[in-house]
């Protein structure tokens, strides 16, 4: 399964499906997830159900997007992380950044 972006029929929220691995052969394909994005969009969710294994460039992505998004997307958050996910956000302090669900 590839990365897969689907917004809601109201263009309000974004949802990013991450596959088994986030890492840096995701970046040109999540960058272009949420760019161009609607201006109605106020939420973007990046979920992480299938995600097995995260590396540190996976971090820094989840910064980046935020980084460009902030002026138009008042809500970011992560969603149906497995376990080993959840612990590498919050050994990073994702948690304290990002709404974690």
């Amino acid at each position: 399964m590839a990365l897969e972006t689907q917004l809601s029929t109201d263009e309000k929220l974004l949802v990013i499906k991450m596959d088994d691995k986030f890492d840096f052969g995701k970046v040109q394909d999540f960058r272009k997830a949420y760019a161009d994005l609607p201006e109605s969009v106020n939420v973007v969710e990046v979920d992480l159900a299938h995600t097995e294994y995260m590396d540190s460039s996976a971090l820094g992505m989840l910064l980046n997007m935020q980084k460009v998004l902030k002026d138009s997307v008042p809500t970011i958050r992560i969603t149906h992380c497995r376990p080993q996910v959840l612990k590498i956000l919050t050994i990073s302090r994702f948690d304290k950044k990002f709404d974690i669900k």
